[in-house]
This record gives structure tokens, sequence and C-alpha cells, in this order.
């Protein structure tokens, strides 16, 4: 008797176990890009352009010059995705980057010559504008990128 309870108990724990379905993956909370572009576009403080660019002013510079086609910029920087992992920061290396303004992703070469020396900014890139269905390392593709940008300078090639 206690041979034929043990292999009733092994029977039903082997089917029970391959009867249970696997489990769905858990679905993203994530929104589209296009879901969060429309949401945080009614964010206070956020200004939205024609192409999509979103950008809100954290801090003004002084007026004076803003970048143009064939400068070299500097700036200190953090991206970000919507979850909130950052995927680089020149602001945690302590080393500005500096970068042709050509050779930047299109929102940075939108958003830079509207911004003086002193400005900080949180720009809000639809993929399109950014890495789009490519991605890039660490940025998944089709991804809405965040980023907190200081202008420190820039070097003018005229």
């Amino acid at each position: 008797m206690r041979h034929l309870l043990i292999a009733a108990v092994l029977a039903f724990a082997s089917g029970a176990a391959s009867a249970q379905p696997a489990a769905p993956p858990v679905a993203s909370a994530q929104p589209s890009p296009a879901a969060f572009m429309a949401n945080n576009a009614h964010a206070p403080g956020v200004k939205s352009l024609a192409d999509g660019l979103q950008y809100k002013v954290v801090q003004s510079g002084p007026p004076g010059p803003s970048p143009k086609p064939g400068d070299v910029i500097k700036v200190h920087y953090e991206g970000t995705l919507t979850t909130g992992a950052v995927f680089d920061s020149s602001f945690a290396r302590n080393k500005p980057l500096l970068m042709p303004l050509e050779n930047l992703v299109p929102a940075w070469m939108e958003a830079l010559p509207m911004m003086h020396v002193g400005d900080e900014w949180m720009l809000y890139v639809p993929p399109e504008l950014g890495y789009g269905a490519e991605g890039s390392g660490p940025i998944p593709p089709n991804s809405v990128l965040v980023f907190r940008i200081k202008l420190l300078g820039m070097l003018s090639q005229d």
C-alpha cells in the first residue's frame, strides 16, 4: 500500500507539473514611443516642435551666442531611456563631450542651436530623431531618449 501511495503522489506531481501551461511573459508597462511623447507634451514646461522633438528649459544661461553648423560644442549630458535607465553620462565621467555639431543625433543638431552657453535643457527625443529602428549599443531600437544637456561652450570654426 505504501508503494502505491508513493507512486500515486509521484504520478500526480509529475502530471501536475507538466499539465500547467507556462506563464506568459509579463507585458512591459512602458508606453509606446508615440504614447509617451503624446503624454509628455502636456507636462509642465515642455515645448513641442513640429517634428516631434520636445524640450524643457531647466536653467537659462545669460544671453549670448548659440552653436551653429561648423561649431564644436562642449556639453555635459546624461542620456536615459524612458525607464530611467542611464545609458551614458558625461556628468558621471566628469568629462564634458567635445564634438562637431554635425556629428550628433538629429535631435541635438536641432536643439543645440536654440541654446545659449549656460543653458540646461531636458530633451525628449522620438526614435526618428535619435537612433531610430537600429538602436545603438545599450539603446534598444525605436526608443524614446531623454537627455539632460548643459551647454558649456563651443569652438567656432569661423
